[in-house]
């Protein structure tokens, strides 16, 4: 899905849906503020945060907005790693954690039981399944 969104030149990149809330701009402001991914403290870095009125923010809103930012950035990652040819079916034949740990697919339809892809498949069944 990736690879064909960049390499196929009638296929373009779906446009990102603007959800209008007023929450969602709030939440980004309070999620800028928030140094505490890479701190090394987790704890605090999937602490829900406080609005401006003293009060926690709304669970749901908090998780929707960031997914939907994550999902975003993740796209243009994989998209920027793809287009540029930086992880082929060549250079990056399985989709690994490191030396130690092999993700395997499996999504129960087409792939029934888990079975070893390129990170490029991975990649793309992944961001297929997520959208879908």
């Amino acid at each position: 899905m990736l690879k064909s969104l960049f390499s196929n030149k009638k296929k373009t990149l779906k446009k990102i849906r603007k959800h209008n809330t007023a929450n969602r701009e709030a939440l980004h402001r309070i999620a800028s503020g928030y140094n505490t991914l890479g701190s090394g403290n987790v704890e605090e870095a999937v602490k829900l945060p406080v609005g401006s009125d003293g009060k926690k923010v709304d669970l749901n809103e908090w998780l929707s907005v960031n997914i939907i930012d994550f999902f975003n950035e993740m796209s243009l990652m994989l998209g920027s790693l793809l287009s540029d040819d930086i992880c082929t079916q060549q250079t990056c034949p399985v989709m690994r954690a490191g030396p130690k740990y092999t993700y395997m697919w499996a999504d129960g339809v087409r792939y029934k039981s888990p079975v070893c892809l390129s990170a490029t498949e991975y990649m793309d069944n992944l961001m297929t399944w997520v959208e879908s």
